[in-house]
């Protein structure tokens, strides 16, 4: 009888202690976060953070509009382009930037970006300016039109005569990272996690130990270690090292050990971006800070919202990567034979 007595007493005990103890809330869903919102503010805009509602609805109208032209049934009765011009690439069956501005605590926002006041990135600083452009011309290399008359494609071998080291049609490793499909573009796995032109379906599922964020974009599953140390600086990736604590209910994510060339713009290794995430009845509000003070002069960042949805992220299948390289890699081979 004592035996009994005392079991009930420990699992009273345990059942108080549970209901004094602050849950994690559960961020485990799927997001979509395309949004209409720039993450800069356009400069017309000044320092206004909110958009009057008729600001919003124009601006959902027009993009409507401008939706609904693009997606308009191509004539079949069109000629081919000419030889040399640009046959184009995405159209909008492939692009969704959402329909939709940010809208937080019932206001809308002109930007992405909120700090500094006037919503845009801070000016670089001068080591920064030097590395973006050394990394700039790297890609104009890649990607500049060997005629800059014509702005066409001549089809010709160019980089025999205008490159010194690898040309940019050598070997894999040549071509852009995005080409290859390795990471998403435009910081669409973060850190900051910024929107897309599509592909903007996130997953997290959530454990007692790790957050997982699964981008569909490119299929990066970037993962959060909770109450973890961070690994040595010696030990760095494209997304960086995060490690995750709960404040007050909101997932507090810290993010350092990038390697060189982060997917965010600019950014180099010495970046440190530290992410807020705060679930809500219809989804997550998201914030982040980006600091690194050999790029900017400034830290800067900003927050949107990430409604949740019942739909499925599916596996990404890059076209890219898993054919275009090939061929890509190919007709450069078939040109230089042609030269040489």
């Amino acid at each position: 009888m004592r035996f009994k007595f005392a079991q009930t007493i420990l699992i009273l005990i345990g059942f108080c202690v549970s209901l004094q103890a602050d849950p994690a809330p559960d961020l485990s869903g799927i997001y979509n976060v395309a949004t209409l919102t720039p993450l800069e503010r356009p400069e017309a805009f000044g320092n206004n953070l909110y958009l009057s509602e008729e600001e919003a609805s124009r601006i959902t109208e027009q993009a409507a509009a401008f939706d609904a032209r693009a997606s308009a049934n191509s004539d079949p009765e069109r000629s081919a382009p000419k030889l040399g011009a640009n046959v184009g690439g995405y159209n909008m069956f492939w692009i969704d930037r959402g329909d939709s501005v940010v809208s937080l605590d019932g206001r809308f926002r002109t930007s992405i970006i909120s700090n500094p006041q006037n919503g845009r990135i801070p000016r670089m600083t001068t080591e920064g300016r030097e590395r973006l452009e050394g990394f700039l011309n790297g890609y104009r290399i890649i990607w500049r039109n060997p005629d800059p008359t014509t702005g066409k494609n001549t089809g010709t071998a160019w980089w025999l005569d205008e490159t010194d080291g690898p040309g940019p049609y050598d070997d894999l490793e040549q071509r852009p990272l995005a080409e290859r499909c390795i990471i998403g573009s435009r910081s669409t796995a973060g850190p900051p996690m910024l929107p897309n032109l599509y592909n903007n379906y996130k997953r997290i599922v959530q454990t007692k130990d790790s957050v997982m964020i699964l981008v569909e974009m490119n299929h990066d599953a970037r993962v959060i270690r909770m109450n973890a140390e961070h690994r040595p600086l010696g030990v760095r990736t494209w997304l960086g090292d995060s490690v995750g604590v709960w404040k007050d209910g909101v997932l507090v994510v810290e993010t350092i050990n990038f390697n060189s060339t982060p997917p965010l713009s600019g950014a180099d290794e010495n970046l440190h971006v530290t992410e807020y995430f705060q679930r809500t009845d219809e989804g997550l509000n998201y914030s982040f800070v980006v600091e690194d003070d050999t790029v900017w002069s400034e830290s800067w960042g900003g927050e949107y919202f990430w409604p949740s949805v019942q739909e499925k992220v599916y596996e990404y299948a890059c076209h890219e990567g898993n054919y275009a390289i090939g061929n890509i890699m190919r007709g450069a081979r078939l040109l230089e034979r042609e030269a040489l």
